[in-house]
């Protein structure tokens, strides 16, 4: 008798491991997990920006066109910020008026019936 057979015989898979790290039932589960993950990021990459930024400002030499760049990058990161951070802030407000709380999980899709 093979390997395979016995395998089949069994009921098992063919040497194939079955996932046991992310086990996501719930559609609101995931789209909590992304915007959390996507809010974390966002403020990884404001401080990748801000440091670039000054380290750019900081090996300008004086010249104008490059502290000028470094001004408008250390600007653009800072917007960011306050985009992303008010952004949190009227997801929170969602969360309290409404009671859908994306950061818990408790999104509730109504299902079709």
């Amino acid at each position: 008798m093979s390997l395979i057979s016995q395998a089949l015989a069994a009921g098992g898979t063919i040497g194939v491991p079955q996932p046991t790290g992310m086990k996501i039932t719930d559609i609101g589960v995931l789209i909590s997990r992304g915007i959390s993950v996507a809010f974390i990021v966002a403020g990884i990459l404001t401080f990748a920006f801000l440091v670039m930024g000054g380290i750019e400002w900081l090996t300008s030499g004086g010249d104008k066109t490059k502290t000028e760049t470094a001004r408008n990058r250390i600007t653009a990161a800072v917007v960011g910020l306050a985009i992303v951070a008010a952004s949190w802030a009227l997801m929170k407000l969602i969360a309290y008026f409404f009671g859908v709380d994306v950061f818990e999980g408790n999104i509730n899709i109504p299902k079709p019936y």
